[in-house]
C-alpha cells in the first residue's frame, strides 16, 4: 500500500515557534521533486520536543498543505498507549492517510506489551498503521515474531525498519504476509533492504535531495539495480554526514545552509559544532547542492 520514497520531514522552528511558512515551502519543494509520501512528526521532526498541541498542529497543517497530492503518514507514536491512541485518532480525524508509531521508548515493554500496545492503537482507528522499529532511539527492538503476529491485524500494514540489521529485515519479510510492507528507516541501508524485498524508504536525506532518493528507490523497484547502485554510491557520503551528530541536527543545518529554514533546534538538541558544520558545508558544496 505504501512504497517508494517518503520523506521524514523536519519541523522548522523560528523564535521558539513552529515556522509554518518555511514548512509549507519544504512541502512544496518535496512534491515538486517527486517525493511519494510525507511523514511529519517522525524522529526527524523532533516530536519529543513538541507539545501535544504543537504535534497536532504539525500533522493537521501537513494534511492541509499536501491536500491529497501525496500520502501523509503522521508520526503518532508514544511510550504512553493512551497518548498514542489520542494522536492517532486525531491524525485520522484531520485526514492523514496512515500513522507511523515508534515502539514505546524508555519503559522497554515485553513482546506481549508491544503487541497489546499496537493492537489497542490499531483497534482505535480505521486508517493503516505502520510500525517503527529504531532500537538506537528507544532501547528496545521489536522481534520479527511479534511483527508477524501484529501483521495479522487488518490495518497494521507495514514496518519502518531502522534496526540496522539485514537479518532482522530478512526474517520479517520471510515470515510476514506478502502484502506486508517493509520500508527502510536508514538511508544508507535502503538499497540492501530493497534487495531482500523492501519496498522503499522513510528518508532523512530526502529533505535535501528528494528527487535523487525517489530516483534511486524507483530504479530498484523497477529492477534497474545498476542505476540504483550508482545513485546509492553517489549519495552515500550524504547519508553518512547527516548522522555526524544526532538526527535532525545535521539535516536542519543543511537546510539552513540551503536557505530553506531558520537554524533553530529545540533543547536539548543544539546546533552542530563549528567543525561539523564546516564538514557538512564542504560536502554539500562538493555535491553541487550549495554553490561554491
Amino acid at each position: 500500500m505504501f512504497k517508494g520514497a517518503i520523506v521524514a520531514i523536519v519541523t522548522p522552528i523560528k523564535n521558539g515557534k513552529f515556522d509554518k511558512k518555511s514548512f509549507k515551502n519544504l512541502i512544496e519543494f518535496q512534491i515538486k521533486n517527486k517525493i511519494e509520501g510525507i511523514l511529519p512528526c517522525g524522529c526527524t521532526g523532533e516530536p519529543a520536543t513538541l507539545t501535544t498541541e504543537e504535534h497536532k498542529e504539525v500533522i493537521s497543517y501537513t494534511v492541509e498543505i499536501v491536500n491529497k497530492r501525496v500520502p501523509v503518514i503522521a508520526g503518532t507514536g508514544s511510550n504512553n498507549t493512551k497518548e498514542a491512541i489520542e494522536l492517532t485518532q486525531f491524525a485520522e480525524k484531520v485526514g492523514a492517510d496512515a500513522a507511523l508509531l515508534i515502539t514505546p521508548y524508555y519503559n522497554k515493554p515485553t513482546p506481549t506489551g508491544l503487541y497489546q500496545h499496537y493492537k489497542k492503537v490499531a483497534e482505535s482507528v480505521s486508517i493503516p498503521i505502520i510500525l517503527y522499529n529504531v532500537p538506537s532511539r528507544t532501547g528496545i527492538s521489536i522481534l520479527p515474531e511479534t511483527v508477524a503476529k501484529l501483521s495479522e491485524i487488518k490495518n497494521i500494514v507495514g514496518i519502518k525498519e531502522a534496526s540496522g540489521s539485514l537479518d532482522q529485515v530478512s526474517k520479517i519479510i520471510s515470515i510476514c504476509p506478502e502484502n506486508f510492507t517493509v520500508l527502510s528507516g536508514d538511508d544508507s541501508l535502503t538499497l540492501p533492504i530493497m534487495s531482500v524485498g523492501g519496498k522503499g524508504v522513510v528518508s532523512v536525506a530526502a529533505n535535501i535531495v528528494p528527487y535523487k532518493i525517489s530516483e534511486m528507490v524507483n530504479s530498484a523497484l523497477s529492477g534497474n539495480w545498476a542505476e540504483a547502485r550508482k545513485i546509492h554510491l553517489e549519495l552515500f557520503p550524504l547519508f553518512k554526514i547527516l548522522f555526524i551528530e544526532t538526527n535532525p541536527i545535521p539535516v536542519k543545518a543543511s537546510l539552513s545552509l540551503m536557505g530553506m529554514i531558520y537554524p533553530e533546534w529545540r533543547l536539548p538538541l543544539t546546533p552542530p559544532t563549528e567543525e561539523n558544520l564546516k564538514k557538512i558545508k564542504s560536502l554539500l558544496k562538493s555535491m553541487g547542492i550549495l554553490k561554491k
